[in-house]
């Protein structure tokens, strides 16, 4: 009577089944951990501004075209300390006739973000649009 395959090949079969899991488990770690940290960005309160900025500037909408949304992965950073925080944000956007970029850097104290820089750049005109109030230092 033979062995069966299992009997046969099981020095190198679960060692290798052992070490293939380690891998898939560590690639789908990573990519939770990847999409957990995007969906925090894009869910902040930084973000969020800075979007419904955007898609009510005028300017903003006669160059980048109606329906302004999020347009690929938000980058950078947010870190809160105690209650306080600061955002660091890169978000492309795109409308109906082409994209571009928030910029976006904000600091939260005492429960309030103040944003020291928003705007939106476009990359086809070289254009930045100044979403905040107070005139920027680099236009």
């Amino acid at each position: 009577m033979q062995k069966s395959w299992f009997r046969r090949n099981w020095l190198w079969f679960v060692p290798t089944m052992g070490c293939l899991t380690l891998i898939v488990l560590g690639v789908l770690g990573l990519g939770t951990l990847f999409f957990g940290v995007t969906k925090l960005l894009a869910d902040s309160t930084p973000s969020q501004y800075a979007i419904a900025q955007a898609s009510k500037n005028e300017k903003v909408i006669a160059l980048l075209g109606d329906s302004i949304e999020k347009d690929g992965i938000i980058s950078g950073n947010i870190s809160f300390t105690n209650g306080d925080g600061t955002a660091n944000l890169s978000i492309p956007i795109s409308g109906t006739k082409t994209s571009g970029t928030i910029k976006v850097v904000a600091i939260k104290t005492d429960d309030v973000w103040v944003y020291e820089t928003l705007y939106v750049f476009i990359k086809s005109k070289q254009e930045k649009i100044n979403l905040l109030s107070k005139v920027l230092e680099d236009f």
